[in-house]
């Protein structure tokens, strides 16, 4: 039966539960509200220290002729990954690889090429993300996990690699192990002005925000002021100052315990949780509804990744999609030309419309 959000629009269940599944700590750190707000934004601002990643975003211009769509896409995938059915994400990471094809060029301080289907970089944007996404926890939510918990966490992590090009045995599984990764990505990193101008883009939340009335305009700014607050405080020093981002000492102290109590007073109704998120990203919300609202799945399974992909017709996402990857390096690199937004157009049926301004789109093969 069919729970509602609103009476006009019915939470469907999801056809299975997904990789994790209800008893899997990715349910019960990315369910709480800290994970898909703060955790998400600190993920997406600290990746852009990454020249080749930075180089692709800054080569689209999408997070500035359409920041709201793009977050919302990304966010749902996210989602879908920790949440969404076995059959509905198998999709999504598939079309990703063919989203990412176009993400290829020349980064202009190194003169390397890049690609966002690399397994490198496609590792940075991972352990970002899930490391992101506890370290939010741990700091305004519930508080740190325990030691088993934390190993659970991490292996399902390199559970969920398995959906991109990247390798899961590079996966640490454990706190030092990420340190140690992070720690050897600091000399690769680099504070440019793209980067600086995109992560401070990123931290206004106020592009990502849906729609609201214009009543709610006070509230809106204090929001995503707080959010920039809480998600600099996240940062360690060394990455504020290369991202040039100055924030006193006090409002990284003070702001904690109005998170984790705003955060705290949110998780008391799903509902609610619900209507901060749609505000955040309307798509996501029917991803993550069946698992707020105790909606249970059309078949209570998970399967394995590898499992998903016989079942459902996949390959790796590392072997995916490799002629199409070919002519699009053919068209940059060997033609001069546009990479082709074919993929984009196909991905609007699994991550949601681009409908949004922009430039023309290149759509041969």
């Amino acid at each position: 039966m069919a729970l509602t959000l609103r009476k006009r629009e019915p939470v469907a269940p999801h056809e299975d539960h997904g990789f994790f599944g209800p008893d899997s700590v990715t349910w019960r750190v990315w369910s709480y509200p800290t994970s898909l707000t703060v955790g998400f934004q600190r993920a997406v601002v600290i990746e852009e220290l990454d020249p080749a990643l930075v180089a692709a975003v800054d080569a689209t211009k999408d997070i500035r002729y359409r920041p709201r769509t793009r977050y919302d896409r990304t966010l749902r995938y996210f989602a879908l990954v920790a949440f969404g059915s076995t059959r509905a994400t198998s999709k999504a990471a598939d079309v990703l690889v063919k989203v990412h094809s176009k993400a290829i060029g020349t980064e202009p301080l190194s003169g390397n090429r890049y690609d966002a289907n690399d397994p490198h970089s496609q590792l940075w944007i991972h352990l970002t993300a899930w490391h992101s996404i506890l370290y939010a926890y741990e700091r305004y939510g519930p508080g740190r996990l325990s030691p088993q918990d934390e190993a659970r966490y991490w292996e399902e992590c390199a559970i969920a690699a398995e959906l991109q090009t990247c390798d899961p045995a590079d996966v640490p599984r454990s706190r030092e192990g990420i340190r140690e990764y992070f720690a050897q990505m600091r000399p690769r990193l680099a504070g440019s002005e793209v980067a600086q101008s995109t992560m401070d883009h990123l931290l206004n939340a106020e592009v990502m925000l849906a729609p609201t009335p214009r009543v709610l305009a006070p509230a809106r700014w204090v929001v995503n002021k707080v959010l920039r607050v809480a998600t600099i405080a996240t940062m360690p020093h060394w990455m504020r100052k290369m991202a040039g981002l100055r924030q006193p000492r006090a409002l990284d102290v003070l702001v904690r315990p109005l998170m984790r109590l705003s955060f705290a007073t949110v998780h008391l109704s799903r509902r609610l949780e619900l209507l901060a998120l749609g505000l955040l990203s309307p798509a996501t919300v029917p991803v993550v509804a069946p698992i707020l609202l105790g909606v249970a799945p059309e078949r209570p399974e998970t399967l394995t990744p590898a499992e998903a992909r016989e079942r459902y017709g996949y390959e790796r996402p590392a072997e995916a999609h490799r002629a199409w990857r070919a002519k699009q390096r053919a068209r940059v690199f060997e033609r001069g030309e546009a990479p082709s937004d074919a993929g984009l157009l196909e991905s609007e049926a699994v991550l949601g419309s681009m409908a949004a301004a922009g430039p023309p789109v290149a759509t041969g093969d």
